[in-house]
């Protein structure tokens, strides 16, 4: 088993629909980023490739590509998915904090964990998702936007590596 970490932070704007965890949420601003800037999927991502030592998001997925301008991350995280299974490996688990001021996010903490669990293959109980407010002391504590940090777990069945 390897174990890998991910973090994303993105500023909010006006304009643009707020993804966060695959999950679209209410709010009057977005994330800004090339893709939709789903910080929280973009952190798994880079966790889940941390762990299966395949490189970063920004590998992977380059900003300068305009395949991925405006991409749903949710797509991201299937393909990054499918990277992993070409490689051997498969996600053990997941466990995330996602930092935002506003807008409370609890009431999206349980399908931000199942559309997650979907794109993985795996089941909701491997995934966990923790709402912050950083106390108003850093950008997403002050409202200037949300970040994300994602531990994941990867394996590679039959083998018992202790790395």
């Amino acid at each position: 088993m390897r174990v890998g970490i991910g973090y994303d932070i993105h500023p909010l704007i006006n304009g643009k629909q707020l993804m966060l965890g695959g999950v679209e949420i209410p709010y009057s601003m977005g994330l800004e980023g090339h893709s939709d800037g789903d910080v929280l999927l973009h952190a798994i991502i880079d966790a889940l490739l941390g762990a299966s030592a395949c490189g970063d998001i920004g590998k992977h997925f380059p900003p300068e590509n305009p395949e991925y301008k405006d991409i749903a991350s949710i797509n991201l995280l299937l393909r990054t998915r499918d990277l992993l299974t070409a490689n051997g490996w498969q996600t053990g688990n997941i466990d995330a904090s996602v930092v935002a001021r506003s807008p409370k996010l609890q009431p999206y903490i349980e399908p931000m964990r199942i559309k997650i669990a979907g794109a993985l293959g795996i089941t909701p109980d491997r995934v966990s998702v923790k709402a912050k407010t950083a106390n108003e002391l850093n950008a997403a504590g002050k409202g200037e936007g949300i970040e994300a940090f994602a531990v994941a777990t990867v394996f590679q069945e039959g083998k018992n590596e202790n790395i």
